[in-house]
């Protein structure tokens, strides 16, 4: 089921304004972002999905429409001065309340800039996800999200009923990802994965936005980790030309994606606890502590924020990784560690059914 609403109309925006330069009077249409009144006018940035525009407001427009939180419309002459947002102001001669704000602002976001730039940086990273893998000729695929079972160990879901069955939150697309790459080669999905862990920190999530990645006809599991850095290297350069702004609100310097190192799981914990006097007591894992140590040890060694742990032990992968064809005590898969914690899990997968199922 499709349902859209909205109006049609010619509309002006910031980028067009400051493209063409109209000389007539123009209707701009936003959201009253900020107000500063002083006596005889009133300075009101103008909040639009491309950014916001600065309004200088006469003492005959009715203060009422240009209350904070309003939508409005608002009527005038455009202003060029390089020194103002996107290089263009309006000096207004009308303005046309369009909706209010029900009951007042709960949150003000003028004084949240900082959330606005998160959510702009997440859209940009998600595109990037999507112009990358669209390029390598990868399909996309919607995964179901209620399911029969769990995909994977290690992980806590949520049951809910199923019209009087038991039925779970999906913590992985991992099953139908693995189906579909005997269909399409190669398939990726962007969707809200669920785990039912109790969490006060930032490692782990009950909900959070996926990227999943699958393909086939590799030669070995080195394929999937080139792919993955091909895909950082990326989504960094476009945020940097994207979202310079963005950035630097937020204080983020991108990191360097450019060559990320690899260590076996065994070299990685042995060198850092050596290095850092601490004893090993989890043999088949990474511990938090671990992940920082180990990540702190590459930035030392080689100034990468990333590190590819590779050849997990098969103890802690026992299912669907491929056994190392030169030691069964390890697998053939990886995690990408960044500044101290896991971002990611991959692998080469068992793909023979027979091994499978023994």
């Amino acid at each position: 089921m499709l349902t859209m609403t909205g109006e049609r109309t010619q509309e002006w925006t910031i980028e067009r304004i400051a493209r063409e330069k109209p000389q007539a009077p123009i209707e701009v249409k936003g959201c009253v972002h900020n107000v500063r009144r002083m006596a005889n006018f009133a300075f009101v940035i103008l909040r639009r999905r491309e950014g916001t525009m600065q309004c200088v407001a006469g003492a005959d427009i009715d203060p009422a429409a240009l209350a904070e939180g309003n939508y409005v419309a608002l009527t005038g002459e455009p202003v060029f001065d390089a020194r103002a947002p996107h290089g263009s102001a309006l000096r207004p001669s009308g303005a046309r309340a369009l909706s209010r704000p029900g009951e007042g602002l709960q949150l003000r976001i003028h004084k949240h800039k900082l959330l606005r730039a998160l959510f702009k940086v997440q859209e940009w990273i998600v595109r990037c996800f999507r112009f990358f893998f669209h390029d390598a000729a990868t399909t996309e695929i919607y995964t179901p999200k209620i399911v029969r079972a769990g995909a994977e160990g290690g992980a806590n879901i949520f049951k809910l009923d199923y019209f009087g069955r038991r039925a779970y939150l999906a913590q992985s697309p991992q099953f139908y990802k693995q189906t579909m790459v005997g269909v399409y080669d190669r398939v990726f999905e962007v969707g809200p994965v669920f785990r039912a862990e109790k969490h006060a920190t930032t490692r782990h999530l009950n909900e959070y936005t996926s990227l999943d990645f699958e393909m086939g006809f590799i030669d070995s599991f080195a394929d999937v980790m080139q792919m993955e850095t091909a895909l950082l290297q990326s989504v960094f350069r476009l945020l940097a030309a994207e979202y310079a702004e963005e950035l630097a609100l937020l204080g983020i310097e991108l990191p360097d994606a450019s060559r990320i190192p690899a260590l076996p799981f065994r070299e990685a914990k042995e060198r850092a606890a050596q290095r850092y006097g601490y004893r090993i007591r989890d043999p088949y894992d990474l511990e938090p502590e671990e992940e920082q140590k180990i990540s702190q040890m590459v930035r030392e060694d080689t100034g990468s924020d990333f590190a590819f742990i590779t050849h997990y032990p098969a103890k802690k992968r026992p299912f669907y990784a491929m056994d190392d064809p030169q030691d069964a005590r390890y697998t053939l898969s990886f995690d990408l560690l960044f500044r101290g914690m896991e971002v990611t899990t991959g692998g080469q997968r068992i793909h023979d059914y027979a091994q499978q199922v023994e």
